[in-house]
C-alpha cells in the first residue's frame, strides 16, 4: 500500500513538472497575454516610421484604449486590461514630455536596472530573493539558509533572474544610446515574455526543491 502511494504521489509530481511550461504561461496570460503585450509596442513602432511624434502617441492610445475594450470584453479581469492601458499611457506620456521615440522604452530599462540590482545584490548578501520569497509564502519559519542544498538552489535561481534582468539592461541601453527605436521593440519583444518564462522555470525549481527538503521531509 505504501509503495503504491508513493508511486502515486511521482506520477503526480511528474506530471506536475511536466505540465509546468505550460502552467507558467496560462498564469502570464497564454498566447495571448503575449500578444496584448506585444501589439502596443508594434503599433507605436510602425506608425512612429510613417507619422509625426504627436499622431503617433494618439494612434498608440487609441489602439491601447480598442485593445483595453477587446480584452474586457473577453471577460477579462478589470485590474490587467486596465493596467495594460496605464503603462501604455506612462511609456507614451514621457515620450510626450520628451520629445523622443525611443523614451517609449526607458522605465523598462530603468526598471530592468533596478531588478537587477535586487536580485544580484540579494545573492551578494547571502539572502537570495527567491529564498526569502520562499520562507514568506511558507509562514517565514523555516531556517532555510541554514540547508547549504537550499541555499545553493535559490542562489541559482536568483542568479538566473538577476541574468534576464542584467541582459535586458545592458542591451537595451545599448540600442537606446544608438537611437535605435525598432531595435529596441524587437529586444523588448525577444526578451520579454520568452526570458521570462525561462526564468520562472528556474525558480519553480528551487522552490519545489525546498519544499521536498524542509516540508516534504516534516
Amino acid at each position: 500500500m505504501i509503495d503504491q502511494q508513493e508511486t502515486r504521489e511521482s506520477h503526480r509530481t511528474e506530471r506536475a513538472q511536466a505540465s509546468t511550461p505550460q502552467t507558467l504561461l496560462e498564469q502570464m496570460g497564454g498566447p495571448m497575454g503575449f500578444v496584448y503585450s506585444t501589439l502596443p509596442v508594434i503599433v507605436f513602432v510602425a506608425a512612429n516610421a510613417f507619422l509625426p511624434l504627436p499622431v503617433t502617441i494618439g494612434v498608440s492610445i487609441a489602439a491601447g484604449v480598442a485593445l483595453t475594450g477587446f480584452r474586457l470584453l473577453r471577460g477579462e479581469r478589470w485590474s490587467s486590461a486596465v493596467g495594460g492601458l496605464l503603462g501604455l499611457a506612462v511609456a507614451v506620456g514621457v515620450v510626450a514630455a520628451t520629445g523622443s521615440a525611443k523614451d517609449f522604452f526607458v522605465i523598462g530599462i530603468w526598471a530592468a536596472l533596478a531588478g537587477f540590482l535586487v536580485t544580484f545584490g540579494s545573492v551578494l548578501a547571502r539572502r537570495p530573493l527567491t529564498g526569502v520569497i520562499w520562507n514568506a509564502m511558507h509562514g517565514g519559519e523555516h531556517e532555510w539558509r541554514s540547508d547549504k542544498g537550499v541555499l545553493r538552489t535559490h542562489d541559482i535561481a536568483t542568479a538566473a533572474a538577476a541574468l534576464v534582468f542584467g541582459a535586458r539592461f545592458v542591451v537595451k541601453e545599448w540600442l537606446y544610446l544608438a537611437d535605435s527605436t525598432t531595435w529596441l521593440a524587437v529586444a523588448k519583444v525577444v526578451m520579454g515574455t520568452p526570458l521570462t518564462v525561462l526564468a520562472a522555470l528556474v525558480v519553480v525549481w528551487s522552490f519545489r526543491r525546498t519544499t521536498k527538503r524542509l516540508v516534504a521531509q516534516r
